[in-house]
């Protein structure tokens, strides 16, 4: 476990068993000279003597009568460098280290996140409690990164959760304890969602034995002058329905509910951080299931709005939960919406694991969205939202079908959901980001909390009042 502590002495004057030292191409940072100057030129020497170039990530640990020294190479991006150094740290066992802070915010936000693990379930768990000292850090900035990381990490775990353990309920439940943050939650069982005439959301739902649960949500601090509405896509299991999914397509499918994850996620780090925003979510939480109930090819679904979808593809699920989602968002006062779901495979063919989707009904809107995701640190890029290709969503006996051909998956998905509002909406396809498969800088294998930091810099954003 890591914790974060901002400190006025500089690397040089300040004390712990361990201090980090950057290197950038062969290079020390002016506080790692003036440390190596005190020290006699030790650092240099063990970096000439070890052909220690400091590489993004490369690192190389001394010993020596004045103390502990970790050579660290930078990264180009801090929160890369934070991620490391958090991984490299855990392999050691110094409980206090001091570190030259740089640009404090990124780094510390990327020391939090490298530091994640999910480890709940196995037998036996070692926790190494390390205190990093922020040498130069502004205070305000680590605990800024800490309460976003909170956020972070929760819709992290709940992406990881296996499905047995997170059903629709067990997330509504999840969803319940942002009431001790201030937040409103509201919670409708199968009763209320069939009363409000979500017949495409029931569709998706009703294979299952675990019932579907809508969560509402709304963090309405005083004084807030600017709103902002978020739908994510809330599959707890996926199996494709009668479309099933072959076993390797399923296998990562707990992480069907990462954009609801994700709105969760933000809600809570924007509590804790006070955001002077009103910010609304919902998530239609169901399982994708297959039994004599389940949905089939060729059933006719009616939406919230009334318009109709003949269903072509039991495993085009999610924009049928989230035609419903984005309809009630605007009957709620929806003036602009930001949706996140993995709902494409398309846009992992497109974008690669890395990057997400972005479309947008609005081009100022889509802006605002693509450079908050660039200060966030995270990675999307816009699609366009084709015109041409709403033909290949007509049916021959209802107002749409849920799927195209293959051809531009992506963009016809997007161009699905945007049948169902009129307000401003960015849909983010974030089914390559969400799961990773494989250790990353930021963090282990498993969900990522995609989209937590870029919703809270469009909050911030917002109450900005540089035209967008």
């Amino acid at each position: 476990m890591i914790t974060l502590h901002a400190l006025e002495a500089t690397l040089a004057e300040g004390k712990a068993p361990l201090k980090v030292v950057w290197v950038k191409k062969g290079e020390l940072t002016p506080q790692g000279e003036a440390l190596d100057v005190r020290l006699g030129g030790v650092l240099r020497r063990a970096m000439a003597g070890a052909g220690f170039k400091g590489e993004a990530g490369e690192n190389l640990l001394l010993s020596t009568p004045e103390g502990h020294f970790l050579l660290f190479g930078l990264d180009e991006d801090p929160r890369a460098t934070g991620g490391r150094l958090a991984q490299a740290l855990a392999k050691l066992s110094f409980p206090e280290v001091l570190v030259e802070a740089l640009e404090a915010y990124p780094l510390a936000e990327g020391i939090l996140l490298g530091a994640y693990r999910f480890d709940r379930y196995k037998g036996s768990r070692e926790e190494k409690p390390v205190a990093i000292q922020l040498s130069g850090a502004n205070p305000e900035e680590v605990e800024r990164a800490k309460k976003v990381a909170e956020g972070v990490y929760w819709a992290r775990d709940l992406v990881n959760e296996p499905p047995n353990v997170l059903t629709p309920e067990a997330l509504a439940e999840a969803a319940l304890s942002l009431k001790a943050f201030g937040v409103e939650v509201e919670v409708l069982d199968e009763g209320a969602i069939q009363a409000l005439g979500m017949g495409a959301f029931l569709a998706v739902a009703q294979g299952s034995e675990n019932p579907p649960r809508f969560i509402a949500l709304r963090y309405a601090p005083e004084g807030a002058r600017e709103r902002l509405d978020l739908v994510g896509k809330g599959l707890t299991f996926d199996s494709g329905g009668y479309s099933l999914k072959p076993t390797e397509g399923m296998a990562t499918m707990k992480g069907d509910m990462a954009g609801g994850a994700a709105v969760l996620g933000a809600m809570k780090s924007a509590a804790l951080l006070g955001l002077p925003v009103e910010i609304r979510g919902y998530i239609a939480a169901c399982e994708n299931m297959v039994s004599g109930r389940a949905y089939r090819l060729g059933d006719v679904l009616k939406t919230l709005t009334g318009k109709t979808v003949e269903v072509m593809n039991t495993d085009a699920e999610g924009r049928l939960t989230l035609a419903d989602a984005l309809a009630y968002a605007e009957r709620q006062g929806a003036r602009r919406i930001l949706e996140l779901s993995t709902l494409t495979g398309s846009a992992v063919v497109a974008l690669g694991e890395e990057v997400a989707a972005l479309f947008a009904t609005e081009e100022a809107w889509g802006r605002r969205v693509e450079d908050a995701a660039r200060r966030a640190g995270e990675k999307v890029w816009p699609l366009p939202l084709e015109r041409a290709y709403r033909e290949k969503l007509k049916s021959p006996v209802a107002d749409l079908k849920n799927v195209g051909d293959r051809n531009g998956g992506a963009i016809t998905a997007a161009l699905f959901l945007a049948e169902f509002v009129t307000v401003p909406l960015v849909h983010l396809d974030i089914a390559g980001p969400a799961f990773t498969k494989k250790a990353h800088a930021l963090g282990p294998e498993g969900g990522t909390g995609f989209g937590v930091r870029t919703v809270l810099e469009v909050a911030r954003g917002l109450t900005d009042t540089t035209p967008a």
